[in-house]
Order: structure tokens, then C-alpha cells, then sequence
């Protein structure tokens, strides 16, 4: 039996799991932690809980931060900082078609990534250099899409909150145009897209319970049998459970599915 707690190293990052060992820890405490890339600082997002998992090794919380670890984050933010204004006035210099957004540096402080879009392939190896020479560092250059740069940078979107993928979001879900017709949402590509340029995140929250509810409704174009006539389904309102029936004299009449299914069974 191991404690195994959740970690995560942004605001919105993914959580990973760690063993904590004897450590006791609650939510939001600063720790040290074992990684790939060697010693990582982050939070705990979930409190350690007992598991029996034992098919899979989990690298080890090392220590609860101490206050030179809190310092030293500090001299990393301010490398960061110094290494992006660098790099910024190297691309221009080298004229390089690429937008530079972030900069992380490692807790060991023995690499520094730059993250950046563009919209091809990238010769770099002039900046590399530029790079290595300026902070004496291993260098890595990581091209990632344009969701990642909202991610990063922020803002807010059409509903007037935060955007979802820099306050909350863990991992980007995949997103389709059928979901926004799935809702009855305008296909008018600036309605329903989000500052990224790409469909909105939040149209995958409520589209499982827009398919659950479309289930007992009666489909477009399907005829329907009223006590005032006979007409056909034209449009659906999920959220009332309303369907509006177009009648063979081309009026048109709403009715709750729960007062068409009362009905039926009348007749």
C-alpha cells in the first residue's frame, strides 16, 4: 500500500501522480519532486490517498519547498524573463518567421525551452547558437499550435469569463462542427470559435447531455399526428423540450414532447 498524490506544475496544467511517501500534505502546498528532466517545484492539487496500485513505478516527492527553493524560483523567473527579451531581439535580427510566446527554464536550471508557433518549419540553428553562447545552457526549441499559445497567454472569451483552456483545462478534447449543430448553435465561424481562432473548447461540455436529450425527442422532417391535423417536425428546442410542428395549411405550432407523447397515448 502507497500514498500517491496528484502534482501539478501550472495553474492549469496537468495534475501527474507522485508518491508521497510519509509526507504529510494538503492541497496547494509547494514540493520538490522527482522528474525526467531531474528535480521539478510544484503543487499539490490532490491530497495524497492511499492506493494499491503496484503495477506502475511512480517517481517520489522529494521534500516539502523550502525557502531557498522559493528564492531560487524567483532567479529562474527572472532568467526566463531575460532569456525571452533575447531571444525576441534574435529573431528579429535574424528575421525569423516565428512568434516566441513563452520560456520556461528547468528547477536545476540546467535547460531552457522556448516555446513558439509558426506556420512552417523553422531554421533555428543561427538562434541556438545565439542562444548557447548568450546563457550557456542546454537550448530547446518546441513548435507547439495555436491552442497552446491561448493556453499560455490567457484572456477572455464571448461569455465574458476566463477562457477555459488557461483557467481550468488539463488536456485539449477534440472539437467538431457536429457538435455545434449536435446544440443548434450558429455555424457562423466567429460565433462559435474562440480566441485561438478555433472552435470553442466549452461546445464538448454539454454536448453528451444534448445527445441524451435528442434521444426522446422526435426527429426533423418525422410527421406527427395532433389533434388539430397532421404536420411534420421543423425545429427542436432541447433545452424547453419543445418541438415546433409545421401543419399542412403552413402554420406552426410548439408542443412540449412530453404533452405529444400524452397524445399519443390518447389516441
Amino acid at each position: 500500500m502507497i500514498k500517491i498524490a496528484g502534482v501539478k506544475f501550472k495553474t492549469a496544467g496537468k495534475i501527474y501522480d507522485f508518491n508521497s511517501s510519509a509526507f504529510v500534505l494538503k492541497e496547494g502546498d509547494a514540493v520538490i519532486v522527482e522528474t525526467e528532466q531531474g528535480l521539478g517545484f510544484g503543487k499539490i492539487a490532490i491530497p495524497p490517498a492511499e492506493t494499491e496500485q503496484r503495477d506502475k513505478e511512480f517517481k517520489h516527492i522529494v521534500r516539502m519547498a523550502t525557502k531557498e527553493d522559493f528564492l531560487r524560483m524567483e532567479e529562474i523567473r527572472v532568467l526566463e524573463n531575460n532569456a525571452f527579451d533575447f531571444c525576441i531581439r534574435c529573431i528579429n535580427d535574424l528575421d525569423l518567421l516565428m512568434n516566441l510566446f513563452s520560456v520556461e527554464c528547468a528547477f536545476e536550471r540546467n535547460k531552457l525551452t522556448f516555446f513558439y508557433t509558426a506556420d512552417g518549419r523553422i531554421d533555428f540553428r543561427e538562434l541556438i547558437k545565439l542562444l548557447v553562447k548568450e546563457f550557456n545552457i542546454r537550448i530547446e526549441m518546441r513548435q507547439v499550435g495555436i491552442r497552446n499559445l491561448s493556453k499560455h497567454c490567457g484572456g477572455v472569451g464571448k461569455c465574458g469569463r476566463e477562457i477555459c483552456c488557461s483557467s481550468f483545462l488539463q488536456a485539449f478534447d477534440p472539437v467538431s462542427i457536429k457538435m455545434a449543430k449536435e446544440q443548434g448553435l450558429s455555424l457562423n465561424p466567429t460565433k462559435i470559435s474562440g480566441v485561438c481562432g478555433r472552435l470553442m473548447c466549452c461546445l464538448t461540455f454539454e454536448n453528451e447531455t444534448y445527445k441524451s436529450l435528442k434521444r426522446d425527442m422526435p426527429k426533423l422532417g418525422k410527421k406527427i399526428n395532433l389533434k388539430e391535423g397532421q404536420g411534420k417536425v421543423v425545429r427542436q428546442n432541447v433545452l424547453k423540450e419543445t418541438v415546433t410542428i409545421r401543419m399542412e395549411d403552413n402554420t406552426e405550432i410548439d408542443r412540449n414532447i412530453h404533452d405529444l407523447e400524452e397524445e399519443k397515448r390518447q389516441d
